[in-house]
């Protein structure tokens, strides 16, 4: 009996122009979404390829210099794509694509897209994560708004009960021929986005991006499913047709464009972040006047210049055996770092905090909950920003340590030093690799576990709506 109320719901839709046309409005905007979404992954990846090349040979070419101004002279390193961004974007136009990694400082991410963006580029770009977020959402409110009421006002309800179908399956038949009219639309672009993800990625990255699909597949379907069973559920319970869809519309203004901005606001209000000056300023006072602000750089380096004196047992830094000042810089480097790790620990654990309140307001809107996973699963949340950061200053702190190595032990006291490409080859090339699809659910659980509950909770408030159901 399910299947055959599915088949006769599905048939309907097919049937009706309303569906064809909304439907294919849906699937060109998703299919168009994943071409330029490839498109604009190609472009991205070529530009940073070359980048990376470049960077890399300017580094090895920069000529005879001292350690130190090569340490100044710097390299750049970018952030990878994961192939799935192509899908979602994130965070990626807000927190950069670059780092400018230099000696004494860790500088925020350079080449921000949204800071170039025009004001009506603020309102959104076109992407599959925004197709499959707002767009589907709406299709399954217009497919299954009067899939009961409609039955109800047209007297066929009656008639179904009268013949002995139980509530639970009439309903189960709907969710049915509702979600078969989805994949109809749904697996064609699932087909093209395989396809835009093979060409988007190699053979290795098309490997780890495998598990990352399937996770986000997943949870793509677990919000589909939620969304069907609340939509069924207000059909059944609601006295018409008509304020079902009043009620549905104002749940996908809700969930899916008010719901985001409001727990942004929200969740800065409740863990404030700190201003570019502020946090800057703090850093620059920490290292100049100690970290608790009674060590000032002075009194730190009089410390050390006689803890290298009685360790070489010498009376001058001229008749130590190394170089002071490569012994020097280094000693600020490693005290900027317990800095940097400090200031930029507790930065991060605010913007861990907001995300949470992001994915713990998933309880009240799937919306945010798929919205994290979305974006986890692609590879450009704020975590997987944090995890390349992190990656990022390692390399910094070593270009550093192999150059002031250098300059402690062959620059002498004396003569200017000048080092050469044989010292640049000591510094590797930057690699970074993104984390493996068990590390996004281990920090996703939240959103995870929130999609779920929703995905629950609406398969039993249909139930429960299906059985308190008026026939007329």
């Amino acid at each position: 009996m399910t299947a055959r109320i599915a088949r006769k719901e599905l048939l309907e839709m097919v049937r009706d122009g309303r569906f064809r046309a909304a439907g294919a409005i849906v699937f060109a905007l998703l299919g168009g979404a994943l071409l330029l979404g490839w498109q604009h992954h190609r472009e991205v990846k070529a530009q940073h390829d070359a980048a990376r090349k470049a960077t890399r040979d300017q580094w090895l070419h920069q000529g005879r210099k001292n350690p130190h101004s090569a340490a100044h002279y710097g390299v750049y390193a970018f952030k990878p794509k994961s192939p799935l961004a192509l899908v979602d974007h994130g965070t990626d136009a807000y927190t950069g694509v670059a780092a400018w990694l230099e000696a004494h400082k860790q500088n925020e991410f350079k080449y921000r897209p949204a800071q170039d963006s025009t004001a009506a580029q603020r309102f959104g770009e076109l992407t599959g994560a925004t197709v499959l977020q707002l767009l589907v959402p709406l299709l399954i409110v217009l497919l299954s708004f009067d899939a009961l009421a409609g039955e109800r006002e047209s007297g066929t309800l009656r008639q179904l009960m009268s013949l002995g179908v139980r509530p639970g399956v009439l309903a189960a038949g709907k969710a049915v021929g509702v979600a078969s009219a989805l994949l109809l639309l749904l697996i064609p672009t699932a087909i093209l986005g395989s396809v835009a993800l093979m060409l988007a990625s190699g053979q290795e990255d098309m490997v780890g991006a495998i598990p990352r699909a399937l996770g986000m597949a997943l949870s793509y379907l677990c919000y589909f499913g939620a969304l069907i069973g609340l939509s069924l559920a207000v059909s059944a319970l609601a006295r018409s047709s008509r304020w079902a869809l009043l009620v549905l519309l104002g749940f996908w203004m809700a969930n899916g464009l008010a719901g985001p901005r409001v727990a942004s606001d929200l969740a800065k209000a409740i863990n404030p972040s700190p201003s570019a000056f502020a946090f800057n300023h703090k850093i620059e006072s920490a290292i100049r006047n100690g970290i608790d602000g009674n060590d000032p750089a002075p009194v730190r380096q009089k410390r050390l210049e006689e803890e290298v004196l009685k360790k070489y047992n010498v009376g001058t830094l001229e008749a130590l055996p190394v170089n002071f000042t490569g012994i020097r810089l280094q000693e600020g480097e490693n005290y900027a770092n317990i800095v940097f790790d400090r200031a930029y620990g507790e930065l991060w654990d605010v913007f861990a905090r907001q995300d949470s309140v992001h994915r713990f307001l998933g309880i009240v809107t799937p919306g945010l909950a798929v919205r994290a996973l979305s974006m986890g699963f692609a590879g450009a949340d704020f975590p997987h920003h944090a995890h390349f950061a992190k990656a990022a200053e390692e390399y910094r702190r070593m270009i550093q340590r192999v150059m002031n190595d250098d300059l402690a032990r062959n620059a002498g006291n004396t003569a200017p030093y000048l080092a050469g490409e044989d010292l640049w080859k000591k510094v590797p090339a930057f690699h970074y690799e993104m984390p493996g699809a068990g590390w996004v659910v281990a920090r996703q659980w939240e959103a995870g576990a929130m999609l779920l509950w929703w995905l629950a909770g609406a398969a039993a408030a249909a139930w429960l709506a299906v059985r308190r159901m008026r026939v007329n």
